[in-house]
This record gives C-alpha cells, sequence and structure tokens, in this order.
C-alpha cells in the first residue's frame, strides 16, 4: 500500500489534535506504520494549526508536501483557502463552513474573502459541512469535530465499527455518548 496522507487544519481550540490522535488510532489499529506532527502558531489565541497524519506499510516522515495530501480536512474555512495547496489532484478537501475571523480581520487591518467554498470547487473535490449546526442539534457544540470525522470516515478505508472503537477509546470517559453521536451524524451526513 502506498502511504496515504492526510491534513487535519483549522484554529486553536477546535480539536484538530484529538482529531488527529483518534486518525492515528484507527490507522494504527489497522496496522499500518502511522506518523503525525503537529504545526501551531498561537494556538491557544485563535491562531492556524496544521496536523499532518502519514500512515502506510512504512512511514519515513511526519510532514506531508505540498500536492500530496488525500485528505484534507479543514475546521475553518478560510483555513481550507490557507492549505488547499497541499491537496493532491484526486484527493478530496472536507470543509466544515463555519467562519472565525483571524486577528488581522478582528482589528481590521485585512478582510476575510468572499466566496471561499465556491472558490475552492473550483479546483478541488469539495465536501461542505456544516458541523456546527449538526453538533448543537445532537447537544452539544464542541463535538462538532467528531461529526466531522464521520464525515471523513466514509471517505477512508476503515470499518465503521473500528471508528467508534477508537473513538471510545480515545475521547474523554465523560464525552463517549454524544462523540459516538457525534460521529454517526457525520457519518449519515
Amino acid at each position: 500500500m502506498e502511504t496515504k496522507n492526510i491534513m487535519i487544519v483549522g484554529v486553536g481550540g477546535q480539536g484538530t489534535l484529538l482529531t488527529s490522535r483518534i486518525l492515528g488510532g484507527i490507522t494504527r489499529q489497522a496496522g499500518y506504520d502511522v506518523k503525525i506532527s503537529e504545526v501551531h502558531g498561537m494556538a491557544q489565541r485563535g491562531g492556524s494549526v496544521v496536523t499532518y497524519v502519514r500512515y502506510g506499510e512504512k512511514v519515513a516522515e511526519p510532514i506531508v508536501e505540498e500536492g500530496c495530501a488525500d485528505v484534507l480536512i479543514a475546521f475553518e474555512k478560510l483555513e481550507a483557502l490557507r492549505y488547499a495547496h497541499f491537496l493532491k489532484k484526486d484527493g478530496v478537501l472536507i470543509v466544515n463552513d463555519q467562519r472565525m475571523d483571524p486577528m488581522p480581520v478582528a482589528i481590521g487591518l485585512a478582510k476575510y474573502p468572499e466566496n471561499i467554498i465556491e472558490t475552492l470547487k473550483e479546483k478541488h473535490n469539495v465536501v461542505v459541512v456544516d458541523a456546527q449546526k449538526t453538533a448543537l442539534e445532537i447537544g452539544n457544540a464542541r463535538v462538532f469535530n467528531t461529526v466531522i470525522i464521520g464525515v471523513a470516515a466514509r471517505r477512508m478505508d476503515f470499518a465503521k465499527e473500528d471508528w467508534l472503537k477508537v473513538i471510545e477509546a480515545t475521547v474523554p470517559a465523560k464525552t463517549v455518548e454524544i462523540n459516538l453521536k457525534a460521529f454517526e451524524a457525520g457519518y449519515q451526513l
């Protein structure tokens, strides 16, 4: 099997690191060699966060090169635009339709780009999800990242039951039930 490359991009506090642990868990459970790397700016203050997950028979390094990501999971649409060039030609971009203004926009030094989703669809295979809305519908806005994992799981080669086991083993014990609901909701989207 050739090495698969997944990138998770978002803003500090959105759960990119938990998502990478779940992806690492599902790939390890399937018997693959896995490398995970986290790169973040001012994550605690809403800065950009990027996590790479690479898996295969033997993976030498954790960093995904430009134009090589099989799956790019974006928790915020400007982050999707910022990192879309990492996607392979036939890769899939899963975008949470959420806007979080970065500091330059918040203080008026820059404008938030218009029509991000439409721009991304011009060049990429884009799956758009309103994970925040779905998470609120099931009762907890904080599990929107697990909704997105459910959406991504439909585009990956692992059994649904295996995803459920890994989520159960990875999330905090008191949040297992709501996270499993969130995964299921995303999986059905």
